[in-house]
């Protein structure tokens, strides 16, 4: 694979040595994150592509529109629709063309290892089917994302396993008007599993630090986090949407510090893909992970025990809480970190309430 110009991000080696190392040969040329200086380069998405880049803005609206396949990306000649009858040689084009700068090394990736270009044409195309035809996700109150600039998104969390993350990207990529992209902070477990590693960078994830979600926030980027975290994937099936500990409220200081608004998020219909009767917890520290499930289906049937059910899931993200009118020192005020934390939990508990009064069933 052709070696590309590497564009350094910045100085911080220890930072460096604290990320997990990307694959060994990988060629891809490295951008630096937007800062707040930067022009933007496209509507809604600060500074997402430099000049001259291939990938058009048509894109974005194509995503927006909830158009998938291997057409995203590729910009629609004038007066041909997708249904057209050369449809199929600009899907071929389109494909070959992406296959080639694969081998060659012309793509990008940013200093935490996103690729955005292998996240619109593939990894969304992956998750899609599970999203619209699986789990059947309805979105609510995507329009109080911001159009532009950063801001934290967070979510309660649950599943077993962390699809309720990955859905949540789907919803914010594919549903919003500007085709905003979601990075998501993750647990450091994620990026010691091999495959998983790769493929959470690729999708944009980061390490669950606030230095990494500062800068995805000052650079312009929407995070996702879920302060939950194992405590709250790993509930019994018992305590099925009733909200876990926040921590510490460390989400509530990085937003301070970065000026961006808080936008809760509530999840339903995650709570029963799994349904955990039970935690091996020897077999859980044998293996290093924070909790081995027993469920109905797993491991009694094997590899078949860890289909999910077919749920149907219901996203809502709420009114922003702005946090540009504190000071900066503000974020060190404890005080105001707990009484802002708890703002935001009682306001995704309380909307959590709301839909599960109004589901009229767990798969319907």
């Amino acid at each position: 694979m052709a070696d590309a110009k590497v564009i350094p991000f910045d100085d911080d080696r220890s930072r460096a040595r604290r990320r997990p190392a990307r694959a060994e040969g990988e060629a891809a040329a490295v951008r630096a994150l937007p800062g707040p200086q930067q022009a933007p380069g496209e509507p809604g998405k600060p500074g997402r592509r430099e000049e001259g880049s291939e990938a058009p803005e048509a894109s974005r609206n194509l995503g927006a529109s909830g158009d998938s396949g291997p057409e995203t990306g590729v910009g629609r000649e004038p007066g041909r629709g997708a249904s057209g009858g050369s449809g199929w040689e600009r899907r071929l084009a389109s494909g070959l063309a992406f296959l080639r700068r694969r081998v060659t090394g012309e793509y990008e990736v940013d200093e935490f290892g996103y690729d955005e270009e292998l996240t619109d044409q593939v990894l969304m195309s992956l998750l899609r089917p599970l999203y619209e035809k699986y789990f059947r996700v309805e979105v609510k109150g995507v329009e109080n994302i911001p159009a532009e600039g950063g801001a934290l998104i967070v979510a309660n969390h649950s599943g077993t396993l962390p699809l309720d993350g990955l859905m949540m990207q789907v919803a914010v990529h594919d549903h919003h008007p500007a085709g905003r992209h979601l990075r998501l902070l993750a647990a450091d477990l994620v990026f010691v599993l091999p495959v998983v590693n790769e493929l959470a960078r690729k999708a944009g994830h980061t390490l669950a630090c606030a230095e990494d979600a500062e800068r995805l926030l000052r650079a312009g980027e929407i995070v996702g986090v879920m302060p939950e975290g194992f405590k709250g994937i790993g509930k019994p099936f018992g305590e099925r949407y009733k909200l876990q500990r926040f921590g510490r409220g460390g989400f509530i200081s990085t937003a301070l510090r970065a000026g961006v608004p808080i936008v809760p998020c509530s999840i339903v219909g995650a709570e029963e893909i799994y349904p955990m009767l039970g935690n091996a917890k020897t077999l859980a520290r044998v293996l290093g992970f924070p909790y081995f499930p027993l469920t109905p289906t797993f491991p009694w049937l094997g590899p078949l025990g860890a289909l999910p059910l077919p749920t149907k899931w219901t996203i809502q993200f709420g009114e922003p809480i702005e946090t540009d009118s504190y000071a900066p020192e503000a974020a060190e005020d404890p005080m105001l970190m707990f009484n802002l934390t708890d703002q935001v939990r009682e306001q995704i508990q309380h909307t959590l309430y709301k839909l599960l009064v109004q589901r009229r069933s767990v798969f319907f």
